[in-house]
């Protein structure tokens, strides 16, 4: 009866290891297409933008002007929705004075194609691209502001440029992390297929950084934005909400 029990409880334990393997996108990505507002609705001036990624993806997303931008804040949100579901931040950022350019990954919205860890690197590249290339501005001009899983893309992309700050909010330090806080009796190190290793890479950011986390965050643990807060380099400063 022993030997039958650890069988099942070793076969429990595989099938559920392959299953979280092949499902993993689903677990990472929760994309959402329709777009229920624009920045019109919050009586914001807007522009649509389609911007083509290196790998030939469409991606959309919205320019909201300032008249006098004290900076373009290039928005970079969580794993859920699509930026018609950031209205009130868009609308915040713009009544601090900032600019906003705010995109949907690919999956997302009226973006094309599924997303993918390397393809949302891409469409945050593509996304910086247009702010200089095609809008004219510098590094010192853009701040990057990654919600949730978009600071881990913010990170990767602030350590292939030089931003004038970069804002984490509700940020993890990796998706193994993030694993081994859900499913802590399975392998995750050795089946997940996705990384985001954002604590790995803050370190090499060297730009003015703002973590923002809540201690009821009950998606993120907490703990892991006082990790990153830590282990990035200064200036640095912590928001507790």
């Amino acid at each position: 009866m022993l030997l039958s029990l650890v069988f099942i409880l070793v076969s429990v334990w595989v099938l559920l290891s392959v299953l979280l393997y092949i499902n993993q996108p689903r677990y990472v990505y929760y994309p959402y297409r329709p777009l229920e507002a624009t920045p019109g609705d919050a009586g914001l001036a807007y522009e649509e933008v389609h911007l083509t990624t290196t790998d030939g993806i469409g991606i959309y997303g919205w320019f909201v002007p300032h008249e006098h931008p004290r900076a373009t804040l290039l928005f970079l949100h969580g794993n859920g929705g699509n930026i018609s579901h950031r209205l009130e931040k868009i609308a915040m950022y713009h009544q601090l004075g900032f600019a906003v350019f705010i995109i949907d990954y690919r999956g997302y919205g009226l973006s094309q194609g599924q997303p993918t860890e390397q393809g949302t690197y891409l469409d945050a590249q593509a996304a910086w691209d247009y702010l200089t290339r095609e809008r004219g501005l510098s590094g010192p001009q853009i701040i990057i502001h990654g919600e949730s899983l978009g600071g881990a893309v913010a990170t990767w992309l602030a350590t292939q440029h030089q931003p004038a700050a970069l804002i984490l909010e509700s940020t993890f330090t990796s998706i193994i992390d993030m694993g081994r806080h859900y499913y802590p009796y399975l392998p995750v190190r050795w089946i997940s297929r996705f990384k985001y290793p954002t604590l790995e890479r803050i370190r090499q950011v060297h730009a003015p950084v703002l973590v923002i986390h809540s201690r009821t965050d009950d998606i993120v643990p907490y703990a892991q934005g006082r990790t990153l807060f830590e282990a990035a380099n200064g200036p640095k400063s912590f928001l507790e909400i």
